[in-house]
């Protein structure tokens, strides 16, 4: 990848990973409940499934994703269902306890939350659609599985950037959660925000092939 290619190509895929979404929404939310350490490991599990989207999209699955109305629907739908069920389990939370008693996640939550970052990646097909209308304009053809494997992983490194900084902001929400009320608060915020996110992600529609 050229000099000219890479200042193209990383600040617009920085952009890309640090945009609100509902990974980002989750990474906030489990910081806010858990602490920042739990949200970053939990969110690895982001980062799983975009490396394994990353590797489909190289191998061409990801076009066949773009061009098949049903397999794109199949997808989206099963994308927006899981969402919207997220959300709805935040807003009708009762939970009332301070953070105090949460402040370390026991190891079965936290496999939970990984297992949540993990499966709201993977059945959001905007990933798909960046991986392959936004990474194939800076491939080289006549070096193609090392320009892939270059803007996958950067990819990746923003990610983890983006990661680590809605953690953070989560986590700044700490003392604010504190109380049952700033913590009931917050759940129905990101529930009905996550709704949101499910409804708008059903009324997707498939890019031209």
């Amino acid at each position: 990848m050229t000099t000219q290619t890479l200042l193209l190509f990383v600040p617009a895929c920085f952009a890309l990973a640090m945009a609100f979404g509902p990974n980002n929404l989750l990474a906030v939310t489990t910081s806010a409940r858990h602490g920042m350490r739990t949200a970053v490991i939990a969110a690895t599990g982001r980062l799983i499934a975009f490396a394994i989207m990353i590797f489909m999209t190289a191998l061409g699955l990801g076009v066949l994703l773009t061009t098949s109305e049903l397999l794109f629907a199949a997808l989206k739908w099963v994308g927006a269902a899981y969402l919207v069920w997220i959300g709805a389990r935040l807003l009708l939370t009762k939970e009332s306890i301070g953070l105090e008693d949460r402040v370390v996640a026991s190891a079965q939550n936290t496999r939970d939350l990984f297992r949540q970052e993990f499966f709201v990646a993977l059945g959001n097909p905007k990933a798909i659609l960046i991986f392959t209308a936004f990474f194939p304009q800076f491939i080289a053809p006549e070096n193609y599985w090392v320009s892939f494997a270059t803007v996958g992983s950067l990819y990746l490194v923003f990610e983890g950037v983006s990661v680590v900084t809605y953690a953070f902001a989560g986590a700044r929400l700490r003392r604010f959660m504190r109380s049952a009320r700033g913590l009931r608060s917050v759940n129905r915020l990101s529930g009905a925000m996550m709704v949101v996110f499910g409804l708008a992600l059903a009324a997707a529609r498939r890019p031209a092939a």
